[in-house]
């Protein structure tokens, strides 16, 4: 999870130039797992965590044998990352994208694939090898036939947005971005985005109020035309829609593929705050947005403690699940 001081930049902007009915059940509510950690359990008993917790959708961010294995007729629905390293040949190759997708995918028969992430948070030169990489990938789907079943996108960072304030004048500030949402428009896929309030809460040296982050804020702290925002969250995903309306496409949906509180290692990272964070981030999945009310779905980062992660000590410290399997804290996943 790259971080830069640019989402900062944004947050502000967000807040210092804008502050002036009930769903049944949460439904594709996921959890990442990821694996950066020497001590983590066996996959077939990170899948019977999964499903004993009621955890009905997983992010995956490599194509993992084993838990690919384990994940066989267990109906958890699956998102699988293609890694950021691999973009470059499968771009300018579609027989190499075409071999991934027969020995990651069509070989694990009965695994619940739902999206293919076509790369994470890649920024910059190489961001341009995304969009031929996801033609290749989904091409090499779609020869299975399978490009209704699963959907082909890549894994965003809320920085590929600028002009923030309100969420109505966002716009996205890499070009790249304009061709993705064309293609998820024409497929039908959502662009997957990575939502990471306590970042901004966290960079904002107190100009984010911490209710405001944590959905917590009894009033509303952003006005924005007809909508009101008492959350950050909210406010993050919907200048994603508005940002997605400016380069011509209103009917791609959102995924958000990351967003979690860590417990531990840097500004207002307690397990209460954790706790607090997570779970009303569940709850309110069923609710959407205030631009886009209904379902939306999220995955929570992350199952588990990982102390192989570089970067802040924060980075490792957002598990929901100790490597012995006993829970950092109680979060309920089958709320209603």
């Amino acid at each position: 999870m790259a971080r830069e001081i640019a989402m900062l930049k944004i947050v502000l902007a967000l807040l210092l130039g804008a502050l002036t009915a009930i769903p049944t059940s949460v439904e594709s509510m996921g959890v990442c797992y990821g694996m950066l950690g020497d001590n983590l359990p066996e996959p077939s008993e990170v899948i019977s965590l999964y499903k004993s917790n009621g955890i009905d959708a997983m992010r995956l961010y490599n194509p993992n044998n084993d838990t690919l294995n384990a994940l066989k007729g267990t109906n958890i629905s699956l998102m699988v990352g293609v890694p950021n390293e691999e973009l470059a040949t499968f771009s300018s190759n579609s027989s190499a994208a075409a071999n991934w997708v027969q020995n990651n995918i069509l070989a694990y028969e009965g695994v619940s694939f739902k999206y293919i992430a076509v790369g994470n948070e890649l920024m910059g030169e190489n961001a341009s090898n995304i969009l031929p990489a996801m033609h290749n990938i989904h091409n090499a789907i779609a020869s299975a036939g399978l490009q209704d079943q699963i959907k082909v996108s890549t894994s965003v960072r809320f920085d590929v947005l600028s002009e923030t304030s309100p969420p109505s004048n966002a716009v996205f500030s890499s070009s790249h971005m304009g061709p993705v949402v064309q293609f998820l428009a024409n497929t039908n896929g959502p662009l997957l985005v990575n939502i990471y309030p306590y970042f901004s809460y966290a960079y904002s040296n107190g100009e984010v109020p911490l209710d405001f982050a944590l959905f917590t804020a009894p009033d509303t702290v952003v006005y924005d035309n007809e909508y009101q925002y008492k959350n950050l969250f909210d406010a993050m995903v919907d200048s994603v829609y508005y940002a997605m309306e400016k380069v011509g496409y209103s009917n791609v949906n959102i995924v958000v593929s990351e967003s979690g509180w860590p417990s531990y290692g840097g500004v207002g990272t307690t397990m209460e705050n954790a706790q607090i964070y997570n779970q009303n981030l569940i709850n309110h999945s069923a609710y959407g947005t205030p631009k886009r009310p209904g379902n939306l779905e999220t995955y929570i980062f992350a199952m588990f403690m990982e102390n192989m992660k570089t970067g802040d000590e924060v980075e490792r410290h957002f598990g929901l699940f100790y490597p012995d399997q006993s829970p950092v804290y109680t979060v309920n996943f089958n709320y209603t």
